[in-house]
């Protein structure tokens, strides 16, 4: 058999340990395998950078974060681009070289964007096995997708920190978070950093509501508040407004409430955006496990020549689940979830 595996779309921590754990098991149970390491995404299948990798070279990469693949982000919305120099589109030329250099299938880790082209080419005829990845947790059909416990874990690590130099000057700390369309790290990351409130794009919040908890916090004594926000948060006002009208310039949505909450308290605001550290480090035990799980169960998929599914985690179990079922669907977070529940039972406030 030969695989080519590749890793697309931003990158996470888990990458390596799922690639080991697909490895490991194609390793371990077909005599004769060839594994070819596709570089930098779908960039890589694109341009023919590929090269065929040894055992030994998956080993010692279970903690470690990245990709020894590298990655690129190639949007699903310029497959279709005609690239003079190779005569024909992005999504053929990916078909083309596949076909060429005759593999067997190919190993996707990636999320939404990925899955999308990851479908588009099963639906050519070529054989795909995919791994779901990302940070924001909002790839639909897995319950969870690695990367995101370690996410939380360095997001959750930042806003115990902030505790601490928050309650010595009496200050509001806004901690911006990753989540542009979907909150789970803000939610899980700000339940375990003990936030005092909580803003999802899911939820679009009140002003009056945020200054209504800092200022009953204040009275009771408590000089300090700490604000979870994710980058794609949007006040009730912005809700109303086309999208193409919510943001202006540069402002993230944590420096516009830093700058509201400033005017409006006599009180020191400060900003905190961790960025990219979310993204960085080894990957939490949880995830190394859940990581090597899924790459177990992507290579039984292979070796079963069980093609075109993406490899998922529902309730305690791995299983598979049909790309059309995944591609172009986004996992938010329901009003009607659980945690969500919880977290106002915790007396956590959402901002509405």
């Amino acid at each position: 058999m030969k695989i080519g595996f590749l890793t697309s779309g931003g990158d996470c921590q888990g990458l390596n340990a799922a690639l080991r754990g697909v490895a490991k098991t194609l390793f371990g149970a077909v005599p004769y395998v060839e594994i070819y390491g596709i570089q930098d995404g779908y960039a890589g299948l694109i341009e023919s950078k590929w090269r065929k990798m040894e055992q030994h070279e998956f080993s010692g990469i279970l903690r470690e974060g990245g990709t020894i693949l590298g990655t690129s982000r190639q949007p699903y919305k310029t497959i279709r681009d005609f690239d003079d120099s190779k005569n024909a589109d992005r999504l053929t030329t990916m078909v083309r070289n596949y076909h060429k250099e005759c593999f067997d299938a190919l190993v996707i880790l990636g999320g939404n964007g990925t899955h999308k082209t990851a479908h588009a080419l099963s639906q050519y005829g070529i054989n795909v096995v995919t791994l779901p990845k990302t940070i924001d947790n909002d790839l639909y059909g897995t319950d969870y997708s690695f990367g995101f416990n370690s996410a939380v874990a360095k997001a959750a690590d930042v806003l115990d920190t902030l505790h601490s130099t928050a309650a010595a000057h009496g200050r509001i700390f806004v901690c911006e978070l990753m989540g542009r369309k979907a909150g789970w790290v803000a939610l899980y990351a700000g339940i375990a950093g003990g936030a005092d409130v909580i803003l999802l794009p899911e939820i679009p919040y009140s002003l009056d509501s945020v200054l209504e908890v800092i200022n009953k916090r204040n009275q009771s004594g408590k000089n300090f508040s700490i604000i979870a926000i994710a980058e794609g948060a949007i006040t009730k006002d912005m809700a109303e407004q086309p999208k193409s009208e919510r943001r202006v310039g540069d402002i993230s949505p944590g420096m516009e409430l830093v700058r509201v909450l400033d005017e409006k308290l006599n009180q020191d605001v400060r900003l905190t955006i961790p960025g990219h550290f979310q993204r960085g480090g080894d990957p939490t035990p949880a995830d190394r496990v859940f990581c090597s799980r899924l790459g177990a169960m992507a290579g039984e998929l292979v070796l079963k020549r069980k093609f075109g599914y993406m490899v998922a985690l529902q309730g305690s179990s791995i299983g598979a689940i049909p790309l059309g079922e995944v591609a172009g669907k986004l996992k938010t977070i329901s009003l009607d979830n659980e945690v969500l529940k919880q977290a106002r039972l915790l007396g956590i406030s959402l901002g509405d």
